[in-house]
């Protein structure tokens, strides 16, 4: 596209000298030159067609001066339009108020058409620069507007209401909430109905974060609901999920994933852990203790591993807390961590027999207390049951 330059004089020999001194780049399309003889009647070019690129303007003109005009220009804000100033050399006053005043560059009468021809290129050059940059810009915008929805999407595929079963209501307390570190996170978990007695619930996390973490967090989720839906054992189903992740992993990616499947009647819980943190169990009595580290790999990363499982009893009053390592690895503005300690002390401070909302919701506002100011740096997701 040609450049578009408008110059302001009210001399008529300089549109002369300008058309012929430039007329093979006008010939060849690179520069199109348009012409008014005061700022007033520029003024009202520019703002009929808001195409120009570049302004040559004389300083001292009659009805609106070239320091007015710029003026004017200035108050569009749009940083690809140039202005270049032209005056006497003994104006150096006027000159330097120009400058002052946001002109990119200026010439003396009379002209230097070849100094002014490598002004012109000067120009081009900064505006080529502004105009990539607000491209990249917009480009950036619309990222950040796709991550956004990406967000809400990503929120939506969770569980939101809760009791998520309501049959169970009376039998099991549940609850579990995500705050990923960016629009998009790699944390997920999952509550789901096996049969009339058991239900399942997930807890994981994706290697990594954004956009790639949340992709194979949605695959990660969908596998493992489809298969435990159909009533298939933890070890089993795990067994299964990681052969499917494996064959369609990329960069390496895997997933830490503790799945479980509770019987609301006996309160009997048969889990898998692939490499997850190991939960903690809030007893009745308000005492807290560590489930066993897991001896299970990560998913995604081996195919052909068999997956063991484990059981559980949960009493009447027990809470089993679940987390994710954005809880233990949040760190202090001095560079402190969480931990498990600071997790232990926390749920031994939940009170007596809390619901797991309100666990939840304890563990969430120790972490941000430690943190202070400090940034979230990973996702962080925590769930609760609680066995009535």
């Amino acid at each position: 596209m040609a450049i578009k330059i408008l110059s302001v004089d009210d001399e008529q020999d300089l549109e002369i000298l300008l058309t012929q001194y430039f007329r093979r780049k006008i010939r060849k399309g690179e520069y199109e030159f348009s012409f008014a003889h005061n700022g007033l009647e520029a003024l009202q070019m520019v703002l009929e067609k808001k195409d120009f690129d570049i302004i040559l303007s004389d300083i001292n003109m009659p009805e609106m001066d070239g320091l007015t005009l710029l003026t004017k220009i200035n108050e569009m804000r749009n940083p690809a339009l140039k202005c270049i100033m032209v005056s006497a050399y003994g104006d150096m006053g006027n000159i330097r108020s120009a400058m002052n005043n946001g002109a990119f560059d200026f010439a003396t009468k009379p002209i230097d058409l070849d100094d002014l021809s490598r002004t012109i290129e000067k120009a081009i050059e900064e505006i080529e620069f502004v105009r990539k940059s607000q491209s990249e810009h917009t480009q950036l915008e619309s990222i950040k507007s796709d991550l956004a929805v990406a967000g809400e999407i990503q929120q939506a595929i969770l569980p939101r209401l809760f009791p998520p079963i309501s049959e169970f209501a009376d039998h099991v307390d549940l609850y579990a909430t995500m705050t990923p570190a960016k629009e998009v996170g790699g944390d997920f978990f999952d509550f789901f109905k096996v049969d009339d007695q058991r239900v399942g619930f997930v807890i994981a996390d994706v290697s990594g974060k954004g956009v790639p973490a949340s992709i194979f967090m949605a695959v990660s989720r969908t596998l493992l609901r489809a298969t435990g839906m159909r009533g298939t054992e933890p070890g089993e189903c795990l067994t299964y999920v990681n052969n499917m992740l494996c064959s369609e992993s990329v960069d390496s990616m895997f997933v830490t994933i503790f799945y479980g499947i509770y019987n609301i009647e006996t309160g009997l819980l048969t889990y898998t852990n692939a490499g997850h943190n190991p939960p903690y169990i809030v007893h009745a009595s308000g005492a807290v203790e560590a489930l066993p580290f897991s001896d299970n790999i990560v998913a995604g990363m081996f195919d052909g591993i068999d997956y063991t499982q484990h059981t559980l009893q949960l009493e009447k009053g027990d809470s089993l807390f679940l987390f994710t390592d954005g809880v233990t690895e949040a760190f202090n503005p001095a560079g402190e961590e969480f931990d498990e300690k600071g997790l232990e002390q926390a749920l031994a401070h939940t009170g007596s027999q809390p619901s797991s909302h309100k666990i939840c919701q304890e563990i969430l506002q120790a972490v941000n207390r430690f943190a202070d100011s400090e940034p979230q740096s990973d996702d962080i997701t925590v769930m609760a049951i609680k066995r009535l």
